[in-house]
């Protein structure tokens, strides 16, 4: 399994999981990335952190921290 933040540029994946603690799973969750969810990366910043995905129909950007919680395949 691989998780969120290490696909690279232009990488589609299929959301597994999302682990975590508490109030970082619910913002997760909140934020539309559920098990099951399509999930594309748009762009990195130069140095990897934010990164800006694809997910159910609009852009969002996530730390990498929070991608890292995110379990992909």
């Amino acid at each position: 399994m691989k998780l969120l933040s290490q696909l690279k540029i232009g990488e589609q994946a299929t959301v597994v999981a999302v682990h975590g603690e508490g109030a970082v799973r619910r913002r997760l969750f909140d934020m539309g990335i559920t098990p099951g969810a399509e999930v594309y990366l748009r762009k990195k910043a130069p140095l990897g952190d934010p990164i800006e995905i694809a997910i159910r129909g609009y852009e969002l950007t996530l730390r990498k921290a929070e991608a890292a919680n995110v379990e992909v395949k």
